[in-house]
């Protein structure tokens, strides 16, 4: 008696594989799609819980802001804003606009795990005072999309985009804006 497998065997077994792989790519799409949107807010976040600490900590006005300009201490003084800035930087604010390399906190660039994700704020530079409130003291809202998703969910599309939210008392929070706040803690509104 023979034991293995006949080449017929072995061609169901592959093609039943390939089958379900094909079916479990799109979900494996929208799985990386989400990952990205939300590292993308989560640094976002994170990157303006740090620029608030430091504000407290140092006792001076301290500035997150956005820009395409890539996030290292050579560019502090040339930094560009950008509402829809694919990077953060983190520095002591100067009213005069002269920086020097003393006072650049840390950057990041977005190509560090969220390179399909996209950033719409309704300001490009947020500066935080020594108590931890925002000047000039407005709430502000950073939207992370990812355009190869399609729309968000609150448009009527199929993609889970989330919003990071600075209110003018200097909380930082990260929402979804298709959930209702008075029914889910993550949602929005």
């Amino acid at each position: 008696m023979q034991k293995g497998l006949t080449l017929i065997e072995l061609m169901i077994g592959l093609s039943i594989l390939a089958i379900l792989g094909l079916l479990a790519l799109p979900s494996y799409r929208a799985w990386i799609q989400s990952t990205q949107i939300h590292t993308a807010a989560e640094s976002i976040q994170n990157g303006l819980q740090l620029a608030r600490a430091e504000a407290v900590r140092r006792n001076a006005n301290v500035q997150l802001l956005l820009t395409d300009t890539d996030p290292v201490v050579a560019n502090v003084s040339s930094a560009v804003p950008s509402v829809n800035g694919r990077n953060w930087m983190v520095r002591v604010h100067q009213p005069s606009g002269s920086y020097s390399a003393a006072d650049f906190i840390q950057g990041r660039p977005r190509s560090e795990g969220s390179r399909n994700a996209t950033l719409t704020a309704t300001q490009s530079s947020i500066v935080f005072l020594p108590l931890g409130r925002v000047s000039p003291g407005v709430d502000s809202v950073a939207t992370v999309a990812n355009p190869a998703g399609g729309t968000c969910l609150t448009a009527g599309g199929e993609m889970r985009c989330l919003q990071v939210r600075v209110s003018a008392g200097g909380r930082v929070r990260m929402c979804d804006p298709a959930l209702s706040l008075a029914t889910n803690p993550q949602g929005c509104v």
